[in-house]
């Protein structure tokens, strides 16, 4: 359900949540639905998405947005590969006082930048570093309801995530 204004927004980080750091590279075949890219063909990583996650996530009442460091390569070589359409990008501004203030307070680097982004949408920002720091600056500082669900990067995104998502997502868009 990508791109309906209708629907809350859903931010995508995708080391941790969509490339597993407990899993074996090699877990799932080479699974290439697009053009491949340097990077595509030489990230070992990525062998560890489970090509399922595209169907999933696309089935989610959101619309899907890449909040990663990956920033447009996500849709280069994550969307392709899972069989999602391109997505909007977080673009991060460069580092500033405030970002090294807000990290000796615990806040998380992508916070400021995914408010500003939702600007009072709805919205579920899946992440592996997502701390009650983030959580407590994220009701102070957005106007509208929000999720910030974490991850186990060891396991990635599991069918409990998908299903908490689900639920979240359904309820906030009044399905």
């Amino acid at each position: 359900m990508t791109g309906s204004a209708q629907y809350p927004l859903l931010f995508l980080d995708v080391d941790g949540p969509l490339i597993p750091f407990g899993a074996a590279s090699q877990e799932y075949p080479t699974y290439r639905i697009g053009p491949s890219s340097r990077e595509a063909d030489s990230n070992p990583l990525l062998d560890r998405i489970d090509p399922a996650y595209g169907p999933r996530l696309a089935a989610l009442p959101c619309e899907l947005v890449w909040a990663t460091t990956w920033m447009a390569d996500a849709n280069e070589c994550i969307a392709p590969r899972i069989g999602l359409p391109e997505l909007a990008v977080v673009i991060w501004p460069e580092p500033s006082d405030v970002d090294e203030r807000d990290e000796r307070s615990g806040l998380h680097w992508k916070a400021r930048g995914i408010v500003a982004w939702a600007a009072g949408r709805p919205f579920a920002w899946v992440d592996d570093e997502i701390t009650d720091t983030d959580r407590a600056w994220v009701r102070g500082h957005h106007r509208g309801p929000a999720l910030l669900h974490r991850v186990d990067p060891r396991r990635g995104l599991t069918e409990q995530d998908f299903d908490a998502l689900d639920t979240w997502l359904r309820r906030t868009a009044g399905l």
